[in-house]
């Protein structure tokens, strides 16, 4: 039948319900199990052996096959699908006729007695059922299912209707989130807010997204991340913090970035980026074992162990060696020894300053070889404002990246908590965004002025958490991993 058809036909039948007297849409239903709790009660069950348990459930059904005066059909709920069973012999001809008569989609209550097919399928044999809500629309074809990765996108209901990844997607980044916040809270960390609305936007080089209050009547700012409101926090005493939140950054939409993406940053009074690496090693072995149970997971096909402790290996090291470049000289020479060898290099990156160079050399000869955990360490100070001196090399800060799966996942630091320093830094950003640098961080006064009142030294790191569930979930693209990813 055509759509329109269906849909037609659909209506047509709650009509009928709706003159039969019957409620397409009632408040509630009392169910006593969930498919999974059923499957746990009575799974052991032989081929042709019946509980004497009566059970209720509620799902959608997903499947209905009529043989005569009897009909099997699927009920699937947030746990999973289950068989059940329908005969005039339990129901009555005209109950039973009522029960064929729905369609795929609608969701409904079964009571029954669950018991085993000779194939020992579990199943419920229906001696009641409820209509709880009429579907109007007709599901995916049951043998193609719902690919089309558009129509995913944009019917995401009916996605995670059709496909069980979608949904299982959901569930690993609950799992995700509820881990982070078991490990850090077990650490002695406080969970906080900050603004997501902010004045000046800082923490983070990216470009802001402008809204504006029109009480104030001034422009504010979608937070791009909330280091510089967390750091407040440990000037004030607070000295085991961390927030997991939504930023936003005015960039472009790919498998790996998104404009809105979920953030956890936490930071540590006295410690430094060596502390910082304990944390990501801890807070990602927990994730795993949550979410599967062991740190030696499949990621795309591909082995992936998370088992601390991770290699280390510095940019700078990693860069020359992928490259072949010898990213200690000067700049002029360094780009020269790019063209070269024939490297890509975006024009604007020819002017520096050095350290962009650099991470370009990262992401492009590097980090699709870093599959297993790998702490990339000490970045360039120019492209570093907010990370302390790297010791003995004043050129470098202690900085790191986490890579895992060749992408980004974590950035971290030994927090930068002089103040003078800092003002320097910021003026450094500014030239920078004078020059025409979009994401570079604007002056912060009133940071600079929490900071004057002397924050401890600290270790700070951020994780992308989307990038993270991604590995978890096993899903190829950040918009997997989104409940409801952005479209054209």
């Amino acid at each position: 039948m055509a759509e329109a058809d269906l849909l037609a036909a659909r209506r047509e039948k709650l009509l009928r319900l709706r003159d039969q007297g019957v409620n397409p849409y009632p408040y509630s239903y009392a169910r006593t199990h969930t498919v999974a709790e059923v499957r746990a009660a009575f799974g052991s069950l032989g081929p042709h052996q019946r509980t004497g348990t009566r059970v209720r459930l509620a799902g959608r059904l997903v499947a209905l096959r009529r043989m005569g005066r009897a009909a099997f059909g699927n009920v699937l709920d947030r746990s999973g699908r289950i068989q059940i069973y329908a005969s005039t012999d339990v129901l009555g001809s005209e109950l039973y006729e009522r029960f064929v008569d729905l369609d795929l989609g609608d969701i409904v209550g079964v009571a029954g007695e669950p018991f085993t097919t000779k194939t020992g399928e579990l199943t419920v044999d229906v001696g009641e059922f409820t209509l709880l809500a009429k579907s109007l629309r007709p599901l995916p074809e049951k043998w193609h299912g719902l690919k089309d990765v558009e129509t995913r996108y944009r019917q995401r209901a009916l996605d995670f209707i059709a496909n069980d990844a979608a949904r299982r997607a959901v569930e690993v980044r609950a799992l995700v989130l509820r881990s982070c916040r078991s490990y850090l809270d077990a650490q002695g960390f406080l969970e906080v807010e900050t603004p997501i609305l902010q004045p000046i936007y800082g923490g983070a080089s990216a470009r802001p997204f402008v809204t504006h209050h029109n009480v104030l009547g001034r422009d504010l700012y979608l937070r791009v991340a909330p280091e510089l409101y967390l750091k407040r926090l440990l000037v004030g005493g607070l000295e085991k913090v961390y927030e997991i939140g939504r930023n936003f950054r005015n960039e472009g939409i790919s498998s790996m970035h998104n404009p809105e993406f979920t953030a956890l940053e936490a930071y540590e009074a006295f410690g430094d980026y060596e502390r910082a690496m304990e944390l990501a090693e801890g807070i990602v072995e927990a994730c795993a074992l949550a979410v599967a149970g062991t740190t030696r997971l499949t990621y795309q096909e591909r082995e992936l162990d998370v088992t601390p402790p991770w290699r280390r290996a510095s940019l700078l090291d990693l860069v020359a060696e992928g490259s072949g470049c010898d990213v200690e000289k000067p700049l002029p020479e360094l780009v020269a020894e790019i063209e070269h060898r024939g490297l890509p290099l975006p024009p604007p990156l020819r002017n520096g300053p050095k350290g962009k160079v650099i991470e370009h050399l990262l992401e492009t000869c590097v980090q699709d070889s870093l599959w297993n955990p790998t702490f990339v360490l000490d970045f360039p100070l120019d492209i570093s404002p907010l990370a302390k001196r790297k010791r003995g090399r004043d050129d470098l800060v202690e900085r790191f990246e986490l890579y895992v799966t060749g992408r980004e996942v974590a950035n971290a630091f030994s927090e930068l908590n002089d103040p003078d320093d800092q003002r320097e830094r910021f003026a450094m950003q500014e030239a920078l965004r004078a020059g025409g640098d979009s994401e570079a961080q604007p002056l912060d006064e009133d940071f600079l002025r929490d900071l004057e009142l002397g924050m401890p030294p600290a270790a700070g790191i951020g994780f992308g958490l989307d990038r993270l569930i991604m590995v978890f979930a096993d899903m190829p693209s950040i918009r997997e991993v989104l409940a409801f990813p952005p479209l054209r």
